[in-house]
């Protein structure tokens, strides 16, 4: 298969990772980078921060790399083409009336944002694409009236853009307390405090029951029947692994690809990186599917490498990590928010603080609030399996 292209199908974060991660391999074979969106690969973590800030005039789209630099990487560039179907038995995917042999295929699709059910209307908005964070900030620049449905990172980020026009903004979370999976409970109430000192009102354990409006929304009806008016609605209740198209493909899905430590599948010579792959962490023995732009980044160039060389494939573990802005303040996490034991040190109501992470005797996560220095020392921690002794001990030195 000499002359067999190696494919990568997501033309994001984790799939120019994989073919940069190629070349820098030493790989000097046929390469082809296909991507859904018309757009070159873009950076989406910004685009419900620094994109949608009401301090910049004119947000700039941040590509990673222009047409000709990924044009130096002698990549043959499919943007504007999604693929449609896997066929292991011939190692080739289908895209649009064209099928593409691979000697190779790594797959980073990514992750589609959930909707919530029924039709939309005009003025409900996702918010996973450089199209999307667009519409959104022409609304907020509009003074639209805005309803987040969802209370997690993207929609608290979205709530701290419309605060900082001073555009009137509700939270509505179906859950007790926002971000409970991600930071736990006791961390989440620390965290929802936030919103009330920017004026974001906040409701939780309350669903929405429909979005009503003529001609665009005009008005958002919760479970308990009262209703928001609203102009804009942002729906950010979390993200799908975008593995329709693989569903005949006979690969192993299971709330993403499921992979083993190495990122391969349950095919020869496929692999996955970034948002679609669920694969087993060594560092915390568990499978773990991550939205992270870190694990996508360093996923996409692991995958490459082992993929060039699957007879010594290296295990892949890492420290997940993200941060979110609300109002100004930066949230980091590292690591796991599945505890025994959480640790507060500091004022929960100050603007600097960080909460650390007990499994079993071992310090598996960190949260912070404006501590991004300090984050990055307990990531090293975990990443070294340090007893939860230790770590308390550089926590108090």
């Amino acid at each position: 298969m000499k002359n067999v292209p190696i494919v990568v199908v997501g033309a994001s974060l984790a799939g120019l990772r994989a073919v940069e991660g190629c070349r820098r391999a030493g790989y000097a074979g046929p390469l082809t980078l296909v991507g859904a969106e018309e757009h070159l690969p873009y950076d989406r973590p910004p685009l419900s921060k620094a994109f949608l800030d009401a301090g910049h005039d004119r947000p700039a789209e941040s590509t990673f790399r222009s047409e000709d630099e990924i044009h130096e990487l002698d990549v043959d560039l499919r943007l504007g083409q999604l693929a449609t179907r896997l066929d292991i038995e011939a190692c080739a995917i289908v895209v649009g009336e064209e099928s593409l042999p691979y000697s190779s295929l790594i797959i980073a699709t990514g992750a589609h944002a959930r909707a919530l059910p029924g039709e939309a209307l005009p003025g409900v908005h996702t918010l996973r694409t450089v199209d999307d964070a667009r519409r959104i900030r022409e609304a907020l620049d509009a003074g639209a009236r805005t309803v987040v449905v969802g209370g997690g990172f993207i929609g608290s980020e979205v709530a701290s853009a419309a605060r900082k026009r001073g555009v009137d903004v509700t939270i509505v979370e179906a859950a007790d307390t926002p971000l409970v999976h991600a930071v736990g409970s006791e961390m989440a109430q620390v965290c929802a405090r936030l919103h009330a000192r920017h004026d974001t009102r906040l409701l939780c354990g309350v669903g929405v029951s429909a979005l009503e409006g003529a001609g665009r929304v005009q008005r958002v009806v919760l479970s308990d029947n009262t209703s928001l008016e609203a102009d804009l609605v942002v729906v950010g209740i979390g993200a799908a692994p975008a593995t329709g198209w693989l569903e005949d493909s006979g690969l192993d899905l299971d709330d993403g690809i499921v992979c083993d430590e190495t990122l391969r599948t349950s095919a020869p010579n496929v692999y996955a990186a970034g948002d679609v792959a669920r694969w087993h962490n060594p560092l915390f023995e568990r499978r773990m599917r991550l939205e992270h732009w870190t694990s996508a980044a360093e996923q996409g160039a692991f995958a490459a490498r082992n993929a060039l060389e699957p007879d010594s494939a290296k295990p892949f573990e890492t420290v997940p990590y993200f941060w979110s802005d609300w109002y100004s303040q930066r949230l980091q996490m590292v690591g796991i928010g599945d505890a025994d034991e959480v640790r507060l040190l500091g004022d929960p109501d100050a603007d600097s603080w960080i909460a650390l992470y007990r499994l079993d005797d071992r310090l598996v996560g960190a949260l912070s609030l404006n501590r991004p220095g300090r984050i990055m020392k307990y990531r090293a921690l975990i990443s070294r399996r340090a007893a939860w002794d230790e770590a308390l001990e550089f926590a108090h030195a």
